[in-house]
């Protein structure tokens, strides 16, 4: 790699000089390549431990002139190969130059501005995200990937210099946090530690300090537990590395990608130790930390932040805090948390003012909107750049019409003085808050149905009035009054100040008639409502009439939701529950829709109209409660358990027995996922919804921890669950709303649960207020980070349940214990996910679908599986390995859809591990016939399968009515598949199942006959299986005898059935090309095809077949020969010993070979790949020669295959030895490495 020139003052200072010229000097570091006694392993130590950018290019090229005493560093290199490109370079183009020059300050300075140029001529062909990264950090990426064996797409994010404690020793070593991997290297003295660990496999990350360790960040993964310490900025590293982790999950949850921001600014001059990955990540959590906070929508980015202070006219003060600027909004949060904060939507601003300055009010800036409202900033540090930052935003953002038309931004950016417009500009008007009621969007339902423009309570209440309610009408009033008066104060709408009184009024209740006004505004849904008018109408129009999974499941819930209210007991209720429903499921597919949903939907629907409703589902599904609703509910799972965490701190004597009761799990969820709806009187829990969407999930677990603590003496008396479960739904069954002005809903759990002694009724409110005195400790900031903390945990144990479930999935025959089908399903597991790290285009990665059965969700592609069949088979072939490979998996694919499953890889796996010698001959033998022998491996397969393919001569053992029926439910088969495109039709799926048991029923008889193409390839095969074998020679010896017996049992079999082969030839020639289905060979020639067997016993002592037995299959060329790189010269040259010795004999034994002409290999050339193969068949030679084809008459069966080999002891031997796929799966699993070395410790890297 070109470095820009840097001077070096000590040139030879732990260097070897290896190549000098009079202008440029090549070294190596000592310690690296061979040799360096103790100096060398010093040197390797230093490297290491200090933070020196030579430590990792162990070559350098060096620029100097005779006279000067000064170097400079112009190129370095990880490897021998890359630094002497680069020397070769210089030799070839600058040494002529160089000479010419008589001033050496001139040599130097040409040469510094060349290297700077060639620098620059290869940045031009980086990504943009190179550029960013300095020198330095890409030196630590490129020893990075040397080391741990890292391709290209695996990027380093940042590395830091730590301690991992080994034992109760520390080794001082380098952290490598890359987007996939955690990596770390040391090598101290001699002693090489090297750890890969997959974010996806960690199950705990922690910072934690002990006694035994100083502050340390703890890593688990299922198999090991990893300490690291001694950083120098401990949160920071912790911080990256739980982000990390939580992409990880997400890759698992609903395979994500990680990918880069593209749209992020780069900075002016980058940080020399910040990549742009890590400048990525950051960002994003900033992101989510201001979204979060304001509610804001998923795709909003922050521009930026800086300090400032806010007039607040309520209390006539300058409240200091940080203002917040994305492309979309304004926002300001107080230092104080709760005093104030403030979202001022750009759409909503009309003037943006530089104020005067005075000593009071130091750099001014007043903020107008449409609501007649106006924002005095303070204290701004940089007023002048973040004035022209709104203003190119203001530009950009472009205000929706309620018609959906757009138009430009009219507002006016001003400074103050003389000339400046003293009023701002008109706008057009646009609904600023939700209380002027969406009367532009009740477009999307042609038949103006009443939901599309109000809640259903306002529907099924028109009698109601304040009169006639009495008491608790004027509760009603007084509660609408303050809001009024708030609304006077704090303003109206997305741009209203909200502070610690907004809460208590929250705290109060919210007034019906304004509910669903102030749910949209809290949950942030309103900004979304109004950026997208008439996305809702398009989904209905879209999803109307469309059936799907989610469709069928939410027609079964329709009539469950909320059954009590008779809003839900008429169409009108039901038919807007399912169009919101249905219009979500198509608008998140990830999703659907989950149970729980339409229970929670119905009450949005009760306060809003079908938009409204819609806009708040998408708030809850999307940010307020993440996960919840999918198809494992694990976001619920995750808050399940925060909450027994939760229980442990606060309530440490309850929560040990309802550990050992199983409660929590069990009441949890149904608490958390309709947010105490389906278990609490409705006028009550809508109250609790109130909290909820004004501070978020805090509100439902504090209450629930209050009403744990609330019944702490019962429950600490309950034997068993359902005790315990009776006593909280009694209790949650008497939490009452008397302020309610709604007519009392019954509610089905109380009529179910209510005893002869009710408990005594408890109000809601005072059960609020307990919950804010005894558990307000809890913030939002806490949760977040038990989130994260949880997330591991649940989404691995679901890992773990997924695993247990595929291996459970997997017959009994397959022959693999327990263990080894769970390890083969990590590693396989592990080939999918690398497809997400590093393929994003392949069909893996684009294909996985969470949503799917356990068994079909990770799959592989055929060059994933070609890597594992080499390090997992047991039939290593050397080069032919990939061929090998590519035949399985097209054996395996039976769907044809270039992928494979688990259950799929484990059959092909099994077939060479497990079963008896018949079995595994029956493997390999299948791997040389069509489809797993495709038609670029053997010219004449498609030809030849005309008459021997599978579906041919299984159906030929069949009897003919048999055939017929299996004709006519093969018709019968694809109207059902014609018929399932809707619902999914059950007696298709048995049908396939009873299929796929016929298939595991075949028998040897059953397989098709192999021409000689095939058998040729099939004695390819074996030749290079053995080539590495301790018993090569004799193996090589019984197979030539075995296929020169073959081959002549081939010969006698076609003069047998010529005849009738001819005629088979000719009808299925004349049908194929009718469009109709291949001829089957007729009954008569099956007698004459067991004739062509009975020569076997003869055939096998017969001197002849031992003459040619002797000789060697496929010797002429090295390619056919495929001995691997450990084979021994001997093995390579016996063969043409063999047929040296064979050439001795009479004229007669030489008709014992034949040359396979070059027609019968497609790939090979014949000068390439010759086979030689024994036996007495002259007249193949010669038909082969003059046709230039392969036989098409010849032929033979897998009994005759299985009865040649059974007369070979030492390959029966072969097939039936026992290999332990065990050790096989360690090698490929193996993470870590410690071991001694002497000098040289330059070692290839491990691959995690």
């Amino acid at each position: 790699m070109w470095l820009g020139p840097e001077e070096v003052l000590v040139a030879n200072a732990l260097w070897v000089t290896e190549r000098a010229n009079p202008f440029f000097v090549l070294q190596r570091r000592r310690g690296h390549g061979k040799g360096g006694g103790l100096t060398g392993l010093l040197v390797g130590t230093l490297d290491v431990v200090l933070d020196s950018s030579a430590r990792v290019a162990p070559y350098r090229i060096l620029h100097q002139t005779q006279d000067s005493q000064v170097y400079w560093t112009v190129a370095c290199g990880s490897s021998r190969k890359e630094i002497t490109k680069h020397w070769e370079w210089l030799e070839n183009n600058l040494l002529q130059t160089l000479s010419i020059f008589d001033n050496e300050e001139d040599i130097t300075t040409f040469v510094k501005g060349k290297i700077h140029g060639i620098i620059a001529e290869e940045n031009k062909n980086l990504q943009p995200q190179g550029d960013e990264d300095p020198g330095k950090f890409k030196e630590a990426e490129l020893k990075m990937r040397k080391q741990f064996g890292m391709p290209e797409g695996e990027k380093l994010v940042n590395y830091y210099s730590c301690s991992y404690w080994k034992g109760r020793v520390p080794r001082q070593g380098w952290l490598y946090l890359t987007v996939n991997h955690l990596c770390f290297y040391s090598f101290l003295l001699g002693k090489e530690v090297s750890l890969v660990v997959q974010w996806v496999d960690v199950t705990r990350l922690e910072k934690n300090a002990t006694l035994l360790f100083p502050e340390s960040i703890r890593v688990d993964t299922r198999d090991q537990e990893l300490f690291f310490s001694m950083f120098l900025n401990i949160s920071e590293t912790f911080k990256l590395m739980e982000q990390l982790a939580n992409l990880a999950m997400r890759q698992l949850l609903d395979s994500e990608r990680f990918l880069e921001d593209k749209a992020l600014p780069r900075p002016i001059r980058p940080h020399r130790n910040i990549s742009a990955l890590k400048r990525d990540l950051d960002a994003r959590a900033k992101n989510e930390c201001y979204r979060a906070t304001f509610r804001l929508p998923r795709d909003e980015r922050l521009d930026g932040h800086t300090g400032c202070t806010l007039w607040t006219p309520f209390n006539k003060l300058h409240i200091p805090g940080q203002m917040f600027i994305s492309n979309n909004y304004i926002c300001f949060a107080s230092k104080e948390e709760d005093a104030c904060h403030l979202i001022i939507p750009l759409r909503e601003v009309t003037i943006v003012e530089k104020a005067d300055s005075s000593s009071v009010l130091p750099s001014p800036l007043s903020i107008s909107t449409k609501s007649k409202m106006t924002f005095l900033f303070a204290n701004l540090k940089d007023r002048d750049f973040l004035v022209q930052r709104i203003s190119d935003f203001l530009q950009k953002t472009p205000s929706k019409q309620p018609d959906g038309s757009s138009w430009e931004r009219k507002a006016s950016v001003v400074d103050e003085t003389p000339e400046s417009p003293s009023a701002p500009q008109e706008v057009l008007e646009q609904p600023t808050s939700p209380s002027s009621t969406i009367s532009g969007y009740q477009s999307f339902c042609t038949q103006e149905v009443p939901t599309a423009s109000h809640g259903l309570l306002k529907l099924f209440q028109r009698n109601s009035s304040t009169e006639v309610l009495g008491a608790k009408g004027a509760k009603e009033k007084m509660k609408e009054e303050s809001w009024n008066i708030h609304f006077f104060e704090y303003g109206r709408g997305m741009c209203m100040y909200r502070t610690t009184r907004t809460r208590e009024l929250v705290l109060k209740g919210i007034p019906e008639s304004l509910r669903g006004e102030l749910w949209l505004l809290f949950s942030g849904a309103w900004n979304e409502m109004v950026t997208h008018p008439g996305y809702y109408a398009e989904l209905v129009e879209k999803s109307t009439g469309k059936y799907t999974l989610a469709t069928e499941e939410i027609e079964r819930d329709l009539h469950r939701s909320m059954p009590e209210h008779p809003a839900f007991q008429n169409d009108l209720g039901i038919a807007a529950l399912r169009r919101v429903l249905t219009a979500y499921a198509f608008r998140n597919p990830t999703i659907g829709y989950c149970q729980a949903m339409n229970i929670v939907t119905s009450v949005l629907l009760l306060y809003g109209n079908e938009e409204e409703a819609f806009w708040l589902l998408v708030a809850l599904c999307e940010r307020m409660l993440p996960d919840y609703y999918n198809t494992r509910v694990v976001g619920a799972l995750v808050d399940q358990g925060i909450f027994e965490e939760l229980t442990r701190d606060f309530l440490p004597q309850l929560s040990e027995k309802m550990q050992d009761l199983g409660v929590i799990s069990s009441i949890s969820l149904s608490w958390f996922l309709t947010l105490f709806l389906s278990v609490m009187p409705f006028e009550s829990a809508v109250v609790i919804v109130d909290c909820f969407f004004y501070e978020g999930i805090k509100v439902v677990l504090q209450v629930a921890l209050a009403i744990l603590d609330a019944n702490m003496e019962q429950l600490l008396g309950c034997n068993d669950e359902g005790e315990a479960m009776t006593v909280l739904g009694r209790y949650l069954d008497n939490v009452v709303n008397k302020q309610s002005v709604s007519p009392p809903i019954p509610h089905l759990h109380a009529l179910l649960t209510s005893g002869d002694d009710p408990p005594e009724e408890v109000d809601i409110f005072e059960l609020l207020k307990m919950s804010y005195e005894k558990f307000s400790s809890l913030r939002a900031d806490d949760i977040e980070q038990m989130r994260f903390k949880q997330r591991l945990k649940v989404i691995q144990t679901l890992e773990d349940t997924a695993k247990r479930s595929v291996v459970r999935a997997i017959p009994g025959d397959i022959g693999f214990s327990i263990e080894e089908l769970e390890d083969l399903y990590m590693v396989f597991k592990a080939k999918h996910l690398a497809s997400q790290y590093w393929g994003g285009s392949r069909t893996t990665a684009i294909r996985r679908d969470p949503s799917l059965p356990y068994l079909e969700q990770y799959r592989i592609d055929a060059s994933q599986f070609q890597e594992l069949f080499a390090s997992l088979t047991p039939w290593v072939c050397g080069s032919h390995t990939p061929v090998l490979a590519g035949r399985m998996f097209r054996l395996l694919d039976e769907n044809k859809d270039s992928l494979i499953n688990f259950k799929e890889f484990v059959t092909g796996m099994s077939g060479m591990y497990h079963g008896d010698l018949t079995e595994k001959l029956k493997v390999l033998y299948k791997l040389h016939l069509p489809p797993a022998l495709s038609p670029e491996d053997a010219e004449s397969a498609l030809e030849a399968a005309r008459y021997f393919t599978e579906d041919s001569t299984s159906e030929e053992a069949l009897p003919q009515e048999e055939q017929e029926g299996a004709d006519n439910e093969d018709i019968q088969d694809k109207r059902g598949e014609e018929k399932a495109t809707s619902p999914q039709d059950c007696r298709h799926y048995l049908r396939m199942w009873a299929k796929e048991k016929e298939v595991q029923k075949e028998t040897i008889k059953d397989l098709p006959k192999m021409n000689q193409e095939q058998f040729i390839e099939l004695c390819k095969t074996l030749y290079n299986m053995f080539s590495e074998d301790p018993m090569e020679q004799d193996l090589y010896h019984a197979i030539a005898t075995v296929a020169s017996l073959l081959l002549r049992i081939g010969e006698v079999g076609k003069k047998f059935s010529v005849r009738t082969g001819r005629k088979c030839r000719d009808s299925a020639y004349s049908r194929d090309h009718n469009g109709t289905t291949v001829e089957e060979e007729s009954p008569e020639s099956e007698p004459q095809q067991d004739l062509a067997q009975e020569p076997q016993p003869p055939a096998a002592g017969d001197p002849q077949a031992k003459a040619g037995g002797d000789t060697h299959l496929g010797n002429v060329s090295q390619e056919s020969q495929v001995v691997g790189e450990g084979g021994s010269g001997e093995g390579q040259g016996s063969p043409t010993q063999l047929l040296s010795d064979d050439e001795t004999k009479d004229d007669m034994s030489m008709s014992s070979y034949s040359v396979v002409s070059t027609g019968s290999l497609q790939c090979e050339d014949l000068m390439d790949d010759t086979v030689l193969v024994g036996g007495e068949v002259s007249s193949l030679v010669a038909t082969a020669r003059c046709e230039g084809t392969v036989d098409a008459e010849w032929c033979i069966s897998f009994e005759q295959t299985l009865a040649s080999i059974l007369t070979e002891s030492v390959l029966v031997n072969f097939f039936e030895k026992k290999v332990d796929i065990g050790l096989k799966i360690k090698d490929q699993k193996k993470v870590e490495r410690q071991f001694s070395m002497s000098s040289d410790h330059e070692q290839s890297g491990v691959s995690g």
